[in-house]
């Protein structure tokens, strides 16, 4: 994710000058640099050193580490944004005294600029740190701000969400295929299909049980699909993933 919103801030138009990026491994910094133009190191007191924000993009069990590699180089005119899932800002302002800490849960499409972002502050930050997050978080799509309490639900949302789309491509395109259509044309169908069901959802006012509605009627093919994933506990499996999911990032949050 770290690499997707570097690329996302170029295109967004800031410049590979104003940015650094900080590897584990010497073949990854490599492998970066050359695939954004824009500086890498090792070294994470260089990394953060006269930067504005600091975009933690690690996976969770890495966070440890990373707070003990930086703590004495983070001042307190200086963001932490923390992208890293289920980890509460608090884990960071145990060590990074006074810092102002943003955490963030974005998702993969960030990678076309169409990413949702959920963000929340903590203790030390102000109207002016959680504006300068979402300034770098909106170069990847937009923002709403939301309590901390409410992240780990986010993370299940929109963070796994798109998962459970892709699943559901995938399921989709099978039951094509094996109801005699060729692949490349189930492919296309379904992903044109699962585009502009998104793209109407966003686009119009009403909600999706409206919108369900009127492709639904009574007695038609939309009926008796919709009535076997009923009958079968579509919307009970849903809501179990989503809880899974939040389970899951409360417990990487405590560790």
């Amino acid at each position: 994710m770290g690499e997707v919103l570097a690329g996302g801030l170029l295109r967004a138009g800031w410049q590979a000058a104003d940015l650094v990026l900080l590897a584990r491994r010497e073949e990854r910094r490599h492998q970066v640099a050359e695939a954004t133009g824009i500086a890498a190191t090792l070294d994470p007191v260089e990394a953060v050193r006269g930067r504005a924000v600091l975009v933690v993009a690690v996976k969770p069990a890495d966070v440890p580490v990373l707070i003990s590699q930086i703590e004495g180089a983070v001042r307190q005119d200086q963001i932490v944004l923390s992208l890293a899932a289920g980890i509460p800002t608090s884990r960071f302002e145990e060590s990074l005294a006074g810092v102002p800490v943003v955490r963030a849960m974005p998702n993969t499409p960030a990678q076309i600029d169409q990413a949702i972002t959920a963000l929340c502050g903590g203790v030390h930050a102000d109207e002016a740190s959680l504006a300068a997050a979402e300034k770098v978080l909106s170069a990847v799509g937009g923002t709403i701000r939301l309590d901390e309490y409410l992240l780990d639900a986010v993370t299940a949302v929109s963070g796994t969400g798109p998962a459970y789309v892709f699943l559901m491509a995938e399921a989709l395109t099978e039951a094509a295929i094996r109801e005699g259509l060729p692949r490349h044309a189930a492919e296309r169908l379904v992903r044109h299909t699962i585009r502009g069901a998104g793209m109407l959802l966003t686009a119009v006012d009403e909600g999706p049980e409206h919108l369900r509605a009127q492709v639904t009627s009574p007695g038609g093919t939309t009926a008796a699909a919709v009535h076997v994933l009923e009958e079968r506990g579509f919307r009970a499996l849903v809501e179990d993933a989503v809880r899974a999911a939040a389970a899951r990032s409360r417990e990487m949050g405590r560790g």
